[in-house]
């Protein structure tokens, strides 16, 4: 059907700044072709990939973490955002149980676009479920509802998210599934492009 939309799914983490960077170029594919994003959930493991706690790492993954970050920042400041290297290690679980409750609502867009800009402004701390309560409210979603999925449903749906990419294969995030190809990084949204418009799908 000429009307159908691809499902492209989109893993994401609110502690990766590379995730930060593709949020809004992946929103546009919905706008330049027929696809629409399923958000998905992916815990970036920083101890593995970058050797352990903060103060144990070696001075060789310190220096893969700066360039990373000095990359990202390249990335932001061409476009006007705000990028700055967080001072811990966080865990992210609660916050991106909170991106599964915020897209159940229909609200992912509003209250992610909150949730990435204010972190990485180290504005917010996404381990802390009243500091994500308020942006829920800013959102017009219903905290406390948020409170009973967290005690409830949050766990057992994020686990299952987690699986998914599992499944995937997934190793690092922003990861998009495009027709079962994956694709990784911020700067390959290049090549999805090109992958929709080789399938036919430019509006």
């Amino acid at each position: 059907m000429a009307d159908a939309l691809l499902t492209i799914k989109l893993y994401y983490d609110y502690k990766s700044p590379f995730a930060y960077l593709a949020m809004h170029p992946a929103y546009a594919l919905m706008e330049s072709h027929r696809v629409r994003l399923d958000y998905i959930p992916h815990e970036l493991d920083v101890r593995g990939a970058f050797g352990g706690e903060v103060d144990e790492r070696p001075e060789r993954e310190w220096r893969k973490v700066r360039y990373l970050y000095l990359d990202a920042r390249r990335y932001a400041n061409a476009r006007g955002m705000i990028i700055r290297g967080p001072q811990k290690i966080f865990d992210s679980k609660l916050s991106l149980m909170s991106g599964l409750f915020a897209d159940k609502h229909g609200l992912f867009r509003p209250y992610s676009d909150r949730v990435f800009e204010r972190f990485f402004k180290r504005e917010l701390d996404i381990e802390n479920a009243a500091a994500l309560a308020a942006v829920m409210t800013e959102t017009v979603l219903d905290a406390g509802a948020f409170e009973r999925y967290v005690a409830h449903d949050g766990p057992r749906e994020l686990s299952e998210a987690f699986a998914v990419g599992d499944r995937d294969g997934i190793f690092g995030v922003p990861t998009f599934i495009v027709d079962n190809e994956p694709f990784w990084g911020n700067d390959r949204i290049e090549w999805v492009v090109k992958k929709l418009d080789a399938m036919g799908l430019r509006r």
